[in-house]
């Protein structure tokens, strides 16, 4: 009787740990989905710059100014808010 109450109270610890173990990859787990979106969306972000690095080259190669400093400025305003953005979320 005392061997089957110890095996019962052997398995609900043994329960106990891999339910904790499951919980801990869980957060693990959303924490490296959170991670990876991060990411992509960083790596999104570089290259919308390069492109827009690019394209003012191009015209300034082309001698074509007036579309250089539009696309300058629309490069700044990005790289404003996306600063205005990392900002907000290191202050969370």
């Amino acid at each position: 009787m005392k061997e089957t109450s110890m095996e019962q109270k052997n398995i609900k610890d043994g329960q106990l740990q891999v339910r904790e173990k499951l919980k801990a990859i869980e957060m693990e787990y959303k924490l490296l989905q959170e991670e990876t979106k991060l990411v992509i969306q960083r790596n999104a972000l570089t290259l919308l710059r390069l492109a827009l690095m690019l394209n003012i080259v191009k015209a300034r190669d082309e001698g074509d100014f007036s579309k250089a400093a539009q696309i300058t400025q629309l490069l700044r305003e990005i790289i404003a808010r996306d600063n205005m953005q990392q900002q907000k979320c290191r202050n969370e």
